[in-house]
């Protein structure tokens, strides 16, 4: 088996054993430092009895993410570091908002204007850092398309929608951890496709020499890809309905830093809206509820985001778990086509 390949699945893994592994000890301690949901009045009545729920529990995914990568990345680190960084950062922000919350006893936690202020920063940084990155720059795949400088705001653009709607999927046990697994797997799948099947003796040297370095790059982002399936995954035996704990804001930024790094690392940010159809159909369904109530005094959906919507309809966590996750797997595959005939 391909060493890349090999990797890709034992980071997938170890991610899913280390979180599913640490369940048993964060759980408990989070019952001791009695840091529980604060369920917010204003949404479905059925969440009420999540009151007290353990939250936090995206530390879980966090420290698998992190072990897996770095232990199966084998110094492939030119991209990785970047993806580690993202998402370490920004489930910075989500521990504190989420720990506001516990210790103000609201459901409430960090201002408005401090949570955009804080997007706006870590993605400014980080939309200058992949601009001048020798693997990255401001090229964007199946377009071929140069964007020059206005790869900033673009990039700022999409690491704070895919950061804000993966943190919106997050109303449902085990809602956010099926999808963005799905998604985490296509996109390492999409990345071992172009890997594997790169040749670069059509190239001239110096553009192959900068073109094998990028494949490495690759190879460790394609690790952190399994990586954090397999972390979510393994939050899943706890997070499933019903749920024994919560990822709370610092697992859903977590896995909103990471989704948006495999976005704009592996230059693949025009197939984020397919494969992640379900995160942007969940932001669409709030603006447009916003919008709508703003305007008319009328409300499209019986709640925002969408998913309670179908929960306020009388569907189960469940059914709307599978549904989310059926729906993304074939998005993925459809991704997945277009990308082979494109690249």
């Amino acid at each position: 088996m391909n060493t890349i390949v090999l990797n890709s699945l034992l980071a997938l893994i170890v991610a899913f054993g280390v979180a599913a592994l640490l369940g048993p000890l964060v759980i408990p301690a989070l019952h001791r430092l009695k840091f529980g949901q604060q369920v917010r009045d204003d949404g479905p009545k059925t969440h009420l009895k999540k009151q007290n729920t353990p939250t936090m529990g995206g530390v879980m995914i966090l420290v698998a993410i992190l072990a897996a990568t770095l232990i199966f990345s084998h110094k492939s680190y030119s991209l990785t570091v970047w993806a580690l960084l993202m998402t370490v950062l920004f489930g910075l922000v989500g521990f504190l908002d989420d720990f506001i919350k516990i210790v103000k006893k609201r459901s409430l936690g960090l201002r408005a204007w401090q949570k955009i202020a804080a997007q706006f920063i870590l993605s400014l940084g980080f939309a200058i850092a992949l601009y001048f990155h020798p693997s990255v720059g401001s090229t964007i795949w199946l377009t071929k398309l140069d964007m020059g400088i206005f790869f900033i705001p673009y990039a700022m653009f999409v690491i704070i929608a895919i950061v804000n709607s993966v943190n919106l999927i997050d109303g449902v046990d085990g809602l956010s951890s099926s999808v963005t697994a799905v998604y985490s797997l296509a996109t390492g799948v999409l990345i071992l496709l172009y890997v594997l099947t790169f040749n670069g003796d059509a190239l001239e040297p110096e553009a192959a020499v900068l073109a094998a370095s990028a494949q490495d790059g690759l190879s460790g982002l394609s690790v952190f890809a399994f990586a954090t399936a397999g972390a979510c995954m393994g939050f899943l035996v706890h997070n499933t309905y019903p749920a024994k704990v919560f990822m709370g804001d610092l697992g859903a930024f977590t896995l909103g830093g990471a989704v948006a790094a495999m976005a704009l690392l592996s230059r693949t940010s025009l197939l984020m809206p397919l494969i992640g159809i379900l995160y942007v159909a969940t932001s669409v369904s709030v603006i447009l509820q916003v919008g709508s109530y703003k305007l008319r005094k009328k409300r499209i959906f019986r709640m925002a985001p969408l998913h309670h919507h179908f929960e306020l309809g009388g569907t189960p966590e469940t059914k709307i778990v599978s549904m989310y996750t059926l729906v993304t797997a074939i998005a993925s595959a459809c991704a997945l086509i277009i990308f082979w005939l494109c690249k």
